[in-house]
């Protein structure tokens, strides 16, 4: 493997700041939590800015947002991932067709990116969005990527002293209960969460295999506990694997 370079690393690491909080920041921001020299700061703000990776936020002085150039590498990368295109399609099917928010997210890491999303027709809904990264273990989509995970890839990120983080009181950050729990969602072949992302939502979610049958995503079905019974699950279950299945097979998936 080569050399990093040091000028690139810094640039990437200011531009991953921005898919935090707002997505505006200030160059002093910037040197505290990076923790980087002023003058380099101001470099890379100069360089990145007048190559449209970073404009300045209109009417905020000395504030910056990503730029159109970001947009448009995104947008390539969207072109290019068929499972961002079709999950989008799927997902807004499944949408249709039971009034709720439906998600397509892939494993990064211990995080989920969701990488397609449409919204539930009712009033009230959760707030989320397609790019968007959440703690894996909090998540339905989460549980069921990282218990489709090979046993030696599942054992690197829950190595002994991983601290689970939690996102709500609900959320599990024991990794013994975490793997129980994983266990179980291998046996059913769907995963829940209940209210550990969001406290005031719920979620059921399936695999999504490519056409090797290998898990490359999961698709869930996100509901305000406002409209959570036992009976909306139960409806719930079935549709979320169909959706997830009928994504697998626009991947190339067959099922025996």
């Amino acid at each position: 493997m080569g050399r990093h370079v040091p000028a690139v690393t810094r640039a990437l690491d200011i531009l991953e700041l921005f898919l935090d909080g707002d997505g505006t920041l200030s160059a002093p921001d910037i040197v505290r939590k990076l923790q980087l020299p002023r003058t380099t700061v101001h470099e890379l703000i100069t360089t990145l800015t007048a190559r449209s990776y970073l404009v300045p936020v209109e009417g905020q002085s000395g504030r910056y947002r990503l730029g159109v150039r970001t947009y448009q590498l995104g947008s390539r990368y969207a072109e290019q991932l068929d499972l961002a295109r079709e999950g989008q399609e799927v997902a807004r099917s499944v949408a249709q067709t039971c009034g709720e928010t439906v998600h397509v997210a892939i494993l990064d890491g211990s995080q989920v990116l969701y990488v397609a999303k449409v919204d539930s027709t009712h009033a009230v809904r959760m707030v989320s969005a397609a790019g968007r990264s959440l703690p894996a273990h909090c998540t339905a989509v989460g549980k069921m990527l990282l218990a489709s995970l090979p046993e030696d890839q599942l054992d690197a990120r829950l190595a002994p002293g991983t601290e689970l983080v939690a996102m709500t009181p609900n959320s599990i950050t024991d990794p013994a209960v975490l793997r129980s729990e994983l266990a179980n969602i291998r046996s059913a072949g769907i995963a829940l969460e209940q209210r550990e992302s969001n406290a005031d939502v719920s979620c059921v979610a399936a695999p999504v295999r490519d056409r090797s049958g290998r898990v490359v995503a999961a698709l869930s079905i996100s509901v305000p506990m406002i409209r959570w019974s036992e009976e909306r699950l139960a409806e719930l279950r079935p549709l979320a694997a169909k959706g997830a299945a009928d994504l697998s097979e626009r991947l190339g998936h067959r099922a025996l």
